[in-house]
């Protein structure tokens, strides 16, 4: 019956009676609920469209740049089939595979070389296998494990969580060449079925399509902006000069160069259009004068972009993949992800300020009301009640209020965040910032929107710790002495 006893007299105070509704102290208890109720509101609608446009940079930048990529791993330089040796030097004083060792009453030896030789208990003559020259020897180490390694054929066919599909992979950078400007671009040279059913770029072709990549052909597809930045279309004919892969002539050094046919423009809106160019594999490969693709990658495409830490740590810690050879899309577009974060962690921790002003206007408030209850409080007190409880019934009352303005907050947020757009549309000035054009982007994550109200919540109970503290400390003769 304790904590009850509380929440009625608080509930009771928190409601205002038709007396009390044009009081001061009712005044300022209804400014802090107002408070409250807008500053969750803007919170809620800021955060949410920053989700949005977080969510388009991922879909656009990310939906072009590799998620992961794994560079060759080193089974094409290890022999796998050794297991690890230890090198270690043995002086000998010639070059016959003979160490001699001094017998254990001469003292320490210096030959010719330069080389001291360690007395041992024995006189007999020890023999090492060493390379060629007697310098080198192979001491087998049993207490190093072999380590293993995995080739790029092997990842791709390991299912990882997180992973849904793999491709080889090239990529380079190029030159392209059309009849009236001259660009720098990176070729990606892909594989079209698995670009064709894994990424966001296939299904955002103005013309064209992947399976138009036939090998063989020097097909490319590029980004609108590329193609107006070059002023072509489809159809049209470039040149691809690939400084990699340039060969030493009597004329000098020359690039790798071959016609291109433009097959397909692509539009995602992101700042990687006029900057990506893709062509068939193979045909990347015959362009960098390497027909057998020694030189490919394989590329990852991940479920969830931002868990990569997961995949990168398995690849690394379970399949033993050098750290060195993975590549994440973090070392290339990394920073700007990092503005776009820090940008909404201002934005919220600015809006929460907003609702920590307003939830301490309830500390003015609850002063008022205990200092004008300080009668009531001292009956309460004579009649046998606790300072704990009269405390109790402050706090309660602050959360009270810091109900009544979240709840409206969460509501009018909600329903404004599903509105905007309309809205924006309704005040004449329509924002198109989404993939599609179809107004701004919005993103609820209802995990977000249930912390941000319960943190408003919490900063109203704070807030109402002073004035409990205050009221709990009244001494009942001097309260009723006044009345």
């Amino acid at each position: 019956m304790f904590y009850p006893l509380s929440a009625f007299i608080a509930y009771r105070y928190a409601k205002s009676s038709k007396q009390s509704q044009t009081s001061f102290v009712s005044f300022i208890n209804r400014f802090s609920v107002a408070g409250i109720a807008l500053g969750l509101m803007a919170l809620i609608i800021v955060v949410s469209v920053m989700n949005g446009l977080e969510g388009q940079l991922k879909q656009r930048i990310l939906g072009i740049v590799p998620h992961i990529e794994i560079t060759e791993t080193p089974t094409s330089n290890i022999d796998l089939s050794k297991t690890p040796i230890e090198i270690t030097k043995t002086p000998t004083q010639n070059n016959n595979n003979v160490g001699k060792t001094p017998t254990q009453n001469s003292s320490t030896v210096s030959n010719s070389t330069g080389v001291t030789e360690t007395p041992t208990a024995t006189s007999r003559i020890s023999e090492t296998p060493t390379f060629n020259s007697g310098s080198l020897s192979e001491t087998p180490n049993e207490n190093v494990p072999q380590q293993q390694y995995v080739t790029l054929d092997e990842i791709s066919k390991t299912p990882i969580d997180g992973v849904v599909a793999s491709m080889a992979y090239r990529e380079a950078e190029a030159v392209v060449q059309s009849r009236s400007e001259l660009r720098g671009v990176q070729v990606h040279g892909v594989e079209p079925g698995v670009m064709l059913a894994h990424t966001l770029v296939a299904s955002h072709m103005e013309q064209g399509r992947f399976d138009d990549l036939k090998e063989g052909s020097f097909a490319a597809i590029i980004g609108r902006a590329l193609a107006i930045k070059l002023d072509v279309r489809v159809g049209d004919r470039l040149r691809v000069m690939v400084a990699g892969a340039s060969v030493y002539t009597p004329f000098g050094r020359m690039p790798s160069q071959r016609l291109v046919t433009v097959v397909g423009v692509f539009d995602m809106g992101s700042q990687m259009d006029d900057k990506v160019m893709y062509m068939n594999l193979h045909d990347v490969n015959r362009l960098m004068r390497d027909p057998k693709g020694n030189g490919q990658s394989l590329r990852l495409f991940l479920n969830d972009a931002f868990d990569y830490l997961s995949v990168v740590n398995y690849l690394t810690d379970t399949m033993g993949v050098f750290a060195n050879n993975v590549r994440t899309w973090r070392e290339r577009q990394g920073p700007l992800f990092d503005a776009v974060k820090m940008e909404k962690n201002m934005m919220t921790l600015m809006l929460l300020l907003i609702i920590a002003v307003a939830a301490f206007n309830i500390v003015s408030a609850l002063v008022m009301v205990v200092t004008e209850k300080q009668g009531d409080i001292a009956v309460l007190q004579t009649q046998g009640m606790v300072p704990t409880t009269i405390m109790w019934i402050f706090v309660l009352n602050g959360l009270f209020n810091g109900l009544k303005g979240a709840g409206i907050g969460l509501i009018l947020g909600i329903v404004v965040t599903l509105q905007l757009n309309n809205f924006l549309d309704l005040i004449g000035s329509p924002l198109a910032l989404a993939a599609d054009g179809s107004g701004l982007p919005v993103e609820m994550d209802a995990v977000q929107i249930a912390s941000i109200t319960l943190l408003s919540l919490l900063l109203c109970v704070i807030a109402s710790v002073y004035p409990a503290r205050k009221a709990m400390k009244i001494a009942p003769s001097q309260a009723l002495q006044n009345e």
